[in-house]
């Protein structure tokens, strides 16, 4: 009889470890990706430089010691660690609610974007101290909002934090509709 519980707890584990193994795969793909255009970035560009692309889009280099548009960049540099234990805690709280709600497919595609883009950043927090940012989108109707229309720079990390962050808000929206 042991070894009949032994089998089932075996079967049940691979079964719940697989998408996990899924979910913390694409983590790392988005990390990959990030790091690897700014490691492009910085080889070709130095700070402030910026080709242009098209008439609204330019890639650029900047460095961005805050979070999310340079909140907190003109600390004094604890800033740094602040968001790197930030980071740490938010990515050990991603990888426990992937292990709890490994079937729940948008909210796991949507964590594991946010896990990704958030180690993505510490990763160069931790390099540099300051993250690299390259894409930077400019139009005349964002003047009211943005010195000159332009948005501020941003990196593949940013973006898959953003696409998790709209994932939640639609797995929470699908989710209260079905509960109606």
């Amino acid at each position: 009889m042991p070894s009949a519980k032994r089998s089932t707890r075996t079967a049940r584990s691979s079964v719940s470890s697989t998408p996990l193994a899924l979910w913390l795969g694409l983590a790392l793909l988005v990390i990959l990706a990030d790091q690897l255009s700014k490691t492009l970035v910085v080889a070709r560009f130095t700070l402030g430089d910026v080709l242009p692309v098209t008439g609204f889009f330019d890639l650029v280099r900047a460095h961005n010691t805050g979070a999310a548009f340079s909140f907190l960049a003109g600390a004094s540099g604890w800033q740094r660690w602040f968001f790197v234990g930030l980071g740490a805690v938010a990515s050990v709280f991603i990888v426990w609610m992937l292990r709890r709600h490994p079937g729940q497919k948008l909210f796991c595609f949507s964590i594991s974007m946010i896990l990704g883009g958030a180690i993505g950043n510490v990763i160069d927090r931790l390099l540099h101290g300051y993250v690299v940012d390259f894409l930077q989108f400019h139009w005349s109707w964002l003047a009211p909002m943005f010195h000159g229309g332009y948005f501020p720079a941003f990196n593949i990390a940013d973006s898959a934090i953003t696409a998790g962050a709209i994932g939640l808000i639609l797995d929470e929206l699908l989710r209260v509709r079905r509960g109606s």
